[in-house]
């Protein structure tokens, strides 16, 4: 059981309550971000936030678990970066750099300004980019350690998959299918294939451009989800979850540097 569904989950702010809260303490906060965009034919537009936001909760579970190290998890943020074309999807909504940042910005505040220390981005996003983001705020928050990772790269997909690609592929599928197999059905998925770059500099990365998602794809997926099971799913996020309970661990606990 995920955290989401548990209603009397003292660590997921999706529904704590303050009764819940306000006489424990938290060693850290994590967030999940995601995005508001299709997922081939099959998926929820909101996959991004489901998948980070379940996987936040297994790893504070486990943090707790393992470490008694107490976390809360903070509702999924919605708004992510998007490739060119993807605003011509109906309902696919871009927000700026500056929006997330400003987002960013308010809630490290808000938990700095209430003696949390810690935060953990987990991102479910590949369109999304903190690093700078955080560079900054280390400017203006030097005693905030604030770590972002995409739970989708701890560990190598193709370890754990048939088939991964990189969008509504067989790892989100399958772990859509392990967390909420009622929001799956794989009889309407398009096939995800994809067309590379013609320039084979780019196909070798010698630069960067983001892909024009009307070109590359012609039901927003990337990658043949066809193989997902929640079997898969099961085995790939309870090992994610696991390594995040580490990270946190070392980020409580510490030294960070030697």
């Amino acid at each position: 059981m995920t955290a989401i569904q548990n209603q009397n989950s003292h660590n997921d702010l999706s529904t704590a309550t303050y009764g819940q809260t306000r006489h424990r303490d938290y060693d850290m906060a994590i967030l999940p971000w995601g995005a508001t965009e299709p997922h081939n034919l099959h998926l929820p537009y909101l996959t991004d936030c489901i998948l980070s936001h379940a996987v936040a909760a297994d790893a504070a579970d486990a943090a707790h678990e393992k470490y008694g190290i107490e976390c809360m998890v903070l509702p999924p943020v919605a708004m992510g970066a998007q490739n060119p074309g993807q605003r011509d999807l109906k309902f696919c909504i871009h927000y700026r750099y500056e929006t997330q940042k400003a987002i960013l910005t308010d809630i490290v505040s808000s938990l700095h300004h209430q003696g949390l220390r810690r935060l953990l981005i987990v991102n479910g996003h590949g369109g999304n980019s903190f690093k700078p983001m955080i560079r900054d705020l280390a400017v203006d928050f030097p005693d905030m350690t604030i770590a972002v990772s995409d739970w989708f790269t701890v560990l190598p997909a193709r370890d754990w998959f048939e088939r991964p690609g990189d969008h509504a592929d067989e790892l989100e599928t399958s772990v859509m299918m392990h967390y909420h197999p009622g929001l799956v059905d794989l009889s309407t998925a398009g096939s995800g294939a994809s067309r590379p770059f013609a320039a084979e500099s780019l196909q070798r990365k010698t630069a960067w451009i983001p892909r024009h998602w009307l070109k590359v794809s012609d039901d927003t997926g990337i990658g043949d989800p066809s193989l997902s099971t929640a079997e898969k799913g099961a085995a790939y996020v309870s090992a994610v979850a696991g390594l995040y309970a580490d990270l946190i661990r070392d980020l409580v606990r510490g030294p960070i540097y030697s």
